[in-house]
């Protein structure tokens, strides 16, 4: 085969990919405009430049033969240009649809994969008379852009005042979400190669703390009915935006057990991290595999995980997960640890 692959984005999802990579025999250049990225630690090479640097763009687009992206924040202009350049997968439509929640939940209830009730007002006394419609006195507001890990939005209840909080926004464009009764989150992570086949990974069981993926339990521990349909829409939707590489569809579990797709990420996820130790393949693995030609594998999952983010500090505290024999450490290779920032993670597997 003999391919490149090219990455666009240098944060862990594009380390993970390279690793993945590397036992494949498949060379990485990952490019970013971050110096000493936690992908280019364990890349064949990397460039450094801005996603609008055309020049370093062709140059890049120039040492591989394909080409994808490690979050969704790369700016759809980039793709398209690099387009006309080489193969980009996934294409750009699921890309931008992804980066603009309006966008985004318009297409899900197109292709009748059900959500929250929204809205998106463009004043504070729109948004009012859509809770009075809806009978609600809160919701959460969103920006409808550059939002993930709980940035970006703010819930309001009627003792907030709604002028003041709308103000904190700075103007951006908004969606107003209805709160959800829900039980749980879970997500589905699907990979779907060239000749369309498909295979998924899930559905998992995700907890957060402070809007940030804490834990994920593989797989979750929910009526079978429930775990049924929710890889059923995730596969609806790969199908629908004819997928080539991987995409995540996280979902709300309501009280009364019905489904409401959250968002879209059109990438390898963090609720998939345990893969690697419990899978015979894993979702890097089988990113790589679809976006260079090659058939997905079925994931074999092999063991009961439960996989822990390291956020923050907790990367200081290895040494209650260095003493298990069932715990697998993964860590970036970022330098500065801050606060809310992902430093790795550790995977416990079953015994």
């Amino acid at each position: 085969m003999n391919k490149t692959l090219g990455i666009l984005g240098g944060g862990q999802l594009g380390r993970m990919s390279a690793q993945a990579a590397e036992k494949l025999g498949i060379p990485v250049v990952i490019y970013t405009p971050e110096e000493n990225s936690p992908a280019s630690q364990v890349a064949t090479e990397t460039i450094i430049a801005d996603y609008d640097d055309e020049q370093a763009l062709t140059a890049f687009s120039e040492k591989v033969d394909v080409i994808s992206y490690e979050f969704e924040n790369i700016p759809v202009e980039t793709i398209r240009y690099l387009k006309k350049l080489k193969p980009v997968y996934p294409n750009e439509s699921l890309l931008e649809a992804s980066q603009d929640r309006i966008t985004e939940k318009l297409y899900l209830n197109s292709i009748k994969i059900p959500t929250a009730r929204w809205s998106a007002p463009k004043s504070p006394e729109e948004a009012l008379k859509m809770l009075k419609e809806w009978g609600a006195d809160s919701c959460i507001f969103k920006t409808t852009r550059f939002g993930y890990d709980g940035k970006g939005q703010a819930r309001y209840t009627i003792d907030t005042n709604i002028d003041t909080l709308w103000s904190e926004f700075s103007n951006a464009p908004l969606i107003m979400e209805e709160i959800i009764d829900f039980s749980c989150e879970i997500s589905v992570i699907v990979a779907r190669d060239k000749d369309k086949n498909i295979i998924h990974y899930g559905p998992m069981l995700n907890e957060h703390e402070n809007h940030i993926l804490s834990k994920t339990t593989a797989p979750a521990p929910l009526n079978k009915n429930i775990l049924d349909e929710a890889i059923k829409l995730t596969e609806t939707l790969a199908e629908k935006v004819d997928l080539r590489g991987v995409l995540t569809l996280e979902l709300f579990v309501t009280r009364d057990a019905q489904l409401l797709a959250n968002e879209i990420a059109p990438r390898t996820h963090n609720s998939g991290h345990w893969s690697i130790d419990a899978c015979a393949h894993s979702q890097f693995e089988n990113h790589v595999r679809a976006i260079c030609g090659l058939p997905v594998e079925e994931p074999k999952q092999h063991t009961a995980a439960v996989m822990h983010n390291l956020i923050g500090e907790d990367v200081n505290n290895l040494k209650a997960y260095e003493s298990q024999k069932n715990a697998c450490i993964h860590l970036y290779g970022k330098h500065d640890v801050k606060l809310g920032r992902k430093m790795g993670h550790v995977t416990i597997l079953e015994t």
